[in-house]
């Protein structure tokens, strides 16, 4: 069984690189920003919670987003493992991860970080925007408020996996394929 975690900014390319990666090495692809969309598409309470964080650029709760993560989880009992995108987003949130791991006589084998410059970010993200209904992509100062949010409190997870011998920084930059190749490399020495 593996667990991995792939990480990064916004625009990083983690949904694209997980989906692909998900089929590689047999694991189920959880991204907690697809949850929260469905449950806002389908006008959920949790929905209606996580969209007025997200509309203004701020991280849903700890508590909300590790309730819901621990109930995807629980729905494939026999997974070969996991593909966590989008999670964990600050270091509480991974110390909950690694205990609910534990209960679980489980543990994340590592964390891979994609790592894109911000100005290559912000053209990513304005250019999604054109193409999907997500608002939060058709904004630059929504998406730079996004991009300061996440380095001031989700960036610090790094240090956490870090500190596990677990962290796993590859550059973000280039072909879809030369990517997924880097974060395979990674993924091997796990």
């Amino acid at each position: 069984m593996k667990n991995i975690l792939i990480f990064g900014p916004p625009g990083a390319g983690k949904g694209t690189q997980a989906t692909i990666l998900k089929d590689i090495y047999d694991l189920i692809h959880i991204s907690t920003g697809d949850i929260f969309r469905e449950h806002i598409k389908n006008k959920t309470e949790l929905g209606k919670l996580a969209q007025s964080y997200m509309d203004k650029g701020h991280l849903v709760p700890d508590d909300v987003t590790i309730e819901m993560l621990e109930h995807e989880v629980e729905k494939y009992p026999n997974a070969n493992g996991f593909i966590l995108d989008g999670f964990p987003r600050t270091v509480a949130q991974a110390k909950a991860l690694d205990e609910f791991m534990k209960k679980r006589n489980d543990s994340i084998d590592g964390l891979v970080s994609i790592v894109v410059p911000e100005d290559m970010l912000v053209n990513r993200l304005l250019n999604r925007g054109l193409t999907s209904e997500r608002v939060d992509d058709q904004n630059e100062d929504k998406i730079r408020r996004r991009l300061r949010e996440y380095l001031n409190k989700t960036e610090i997870v790094k240090d956490y996996y870090r500190k596990q011998n677990k962290y796993f920084g590859v550059n973000g930059v280039g072909s879809i394929q030369d990517i997924t190749q880097r974060l395979r490399n990674a993924i091997e020495i796990m």
